[in-house]
């Protein structure tokens, strides 16, 4: 068969359909095998329609074809950019994972619209496979993290190039609860925003924070100190924070030495969904460590923040836009919100200082009293 047979799909596609019909199985896995190796040696030339030629072609052959070629044959073409898209489509759909997973995992010709109708549809072994994929967007990694059992999940978040949404780290967060493996890759991703890492390491097991200390040895003394500071609350993470939690704080102590740093900054951080900004903006006004807002802006109640906000001197519209965001954040909604502003108005400044201060002597005693 040579290259000039493509300017003639019918007669091509009669050939092929012939050789089928009336060829034993050895025939049909060799004629296969012949038209692969004609598309893979000359794929880099190939226009588009001779491509869409052999797609044609390919996939005549795959109807009448052994579970085993398929498979082969979608080995071979999984790693090449212009393969076929209707028969990367019909293998990567395949029930049977042997022959959908090289497509899966490797496929450049499937957009996120076909991972994501994979994903909704078919198995486990499936999700598996896309879950491997060099570049995983948020929207199809939210697919994974919903439907995925604990192999598939593992599997993206140890893989670096997928990205997670905001929901997606919100249900990972959840389901690391009692998952200690889950639990220690989450707590590793250099991604991970880190109001998802103090919320995960508060959950954490003392096993996981061991886990996450000694995956870093060139630091697992400040590793070590952070997650447990954090864990019960303390008033130095420094050693956890990653580069854009340190920018955000660098850019909140310039607005405030610039004088630009005031209550509209706190709810335009707010408004933005800018946690780490809102949290040390909230933290320069008040004059207290980072690490007390963040302890009361991840508890599941508001008096905390109440309190801060009081303290700060802030309105109960920034107050309300503060808890907007951190429910949103979290991925739940503000109830009783009525309550909390007349309980916010009835609040005295003297008052929330007063628990302020009590809050922070009893952290200090924490961190004095030795280990038991």
């Amino acid at each position: 068969m040579s290259s000039t047979a493509l300017a003639s799909p019918p007669n091509l596609l009669g050939e092929l359909q012939n050789a089928l019909q009336h060829g034993n199985v050895a025939r049909r896995v060799e004629t296969l095998r012949r038209v692969t190796d004609l598309f893979l040696n000359g794929v880099v030339d190939y226009s588009e329609e001779q491509i869409t030629v052999f797609d044609d072609v390919f996939n005549c052959l795959i109807q009448e074809i052994e579970t085993s070629a398929k498979a082969l044959l979608a080995t071979r073409l999984a790693p090449i950019s212009k393969a076929p898209p209707q028969l990367i489509h019909t293998l990567a759909f395949d029930d049977v994972i042997e022959v959908a997973a090289p497509i899966l995992s490797q496929s450049d010709r499937l957009d996120d619209a076909a991972l994501i109708e994979n994903a909704l549809n078919k198995s486990q072994g499936h999700l598996l496979a896309i879950s491997k994929r060099r570049i995983l967007s948020g929207a199809v990694t939210d697919i994974l993290v919903e439907r995925g059992n604990e192999e598939v999940v593992e599997s993206a978040v140890n893989n670096p190039g997928a990205e997670f949404s905001e929901n997606g780290f919100t249900k990972l967060v959840s389901r690391s609860a009692g998952d200690d493996n889950l639990a220690t890759c989450l707590g590793m991703r250099r991604s991970i925003p880190r109001h998802h890492y103090l919320k995960l390491i508060a959950k954490a097991s003392d096993s996981v924070r061991a886990r996450l200390a000694a995956a870093n040895p060139q630091s697992e003394e400040d590793i070590s100190t952070a997650v447990k500071e954090v864990a019960m609350n303390a008033s130095n993470a420094r050693g956890a924070l990653n580069p854009e939690t340190e920018a955000a704080h660098h850019l909140v102590k310039l607005l405030h030495a610039d004088g630009r740093l005031d209550e509209d900054q706190i709810a335009t951080f707010a408004e933005a969904g800018k946690f780490d900004e809102t949290n040390a903006a909230i933290a320069m006004l008040a004059n207290i460590p980072v690490t007390t807002v963040e302890t009361m802006m991840i508890e599941s109640r508001s008096e905390g923040m109440m309190i801060l906000a009081k303290v700060t001197g802030l309105s109960w519209p920034t107050l309300k836009t503060i808890l907007s965001m951190r429910d949103h954040l979290a991925g739940s909604d503000i109830k009783n919100i009525g309550e909390y502003r007349e309980s916010y108005e009835m609040l005295r400044t003297t008052t929330a200082q007063q628990v302020l201060r009590f809050h922070r002597m009893r952290q200090s005693t924490e961190q004095t009293e030795p280990a038991a």
